[in-house]
């Protein structure tokens, strides 16, 4: 019976993940379906660009904490059903892959940075933190949002490997889930990756 626990796990983190907050949060406060503007991704960006700062921050934090939750309720109260970190790092996984193919949006969902920086955040604070140092200062050398995302997915399996755990004692598991979100990341920014490399990408702050 307990071999079933991990799987029920990453089944609600799916579940959890596959809520479109960006899309729910839009409807609750009145705007356009952010899949119809814009870069039709049902994010927390594409969300700013219906002129609603408040519903956009709603969006990030949201798709934060349906990152984050699963992942903290399986560290705090899974060892008690026999989860440790392979179930940590299965249900991180899980919903980070609800938000890319949210089952109650036909399949079709975003970008998943918000949700991985809380997945991020929930397997260890300390490699949040590292992650966010890392996406402000390409952010603000470089001003492209989609490129400080990469690299920021690229850099994270390595911030947890040679962190404060040191290199052989990190789960190989959490690092195999960080790397499966990475390149997941870099993927689905493959329009981003070729508009960078025509030189057509928008740059932060920069107006239309």
């Amino acid at each position: 019976m307990e071999s079933v626990f991990p799987l029920l796990a990453a089944l609600a983190a799916y579940l959890i993940g596959s809520l479109s907050f960006a899309v729910l949060v839009s409807r609750v406060m009145g705007l356009n379906d952010p899949r119809t503007y814009g870069s039709k991704n049902p994010g927390a960006t594409n969300v700013l660009r219906s002129g609603s700062k408040a519903a956009a921050i709603v969006t990030l934090l949201l798709d934060g904490l349906k990152g984050w939750a699963p992942v903290v309720a399986v560290k705090w109260w899974g060892e008690a059903y026999g989860l440790g970190d392979g179930t940590v790092a299965l249900v991180g996984l899980a919903a980070f892959l609800g938000h890319l193919y949210p089952v109650f949006f036909r399949f079709q969902g975003g970008k998943g940075v918000a949700t991985a920086a809380g997945v991020i955040i929930a397997f260890e604070p300390w490699l949040g933190l590292a992650a966010l140092l890392t996406w402000v200062i390409v952010a603000y050398f470089f001003r492209y949002s989609s490129l400080a995302s990469i690299v920021t997915a690229a850099f994270a399996p390595a911030y947890y490997l040679f962190g404060d755990r040191v290199a052989w004692n990190a789960p190989g598991v959490i690092v195999l889930s960080l790397a499966v979100m990475g390149l997941l990341l870099v993927w689905r920014h493959a329009e981003n990756i070729n508009r960078l490399l025509a030189g057509k990408e928008s740059r932060l702050g920069a107006k239309k």
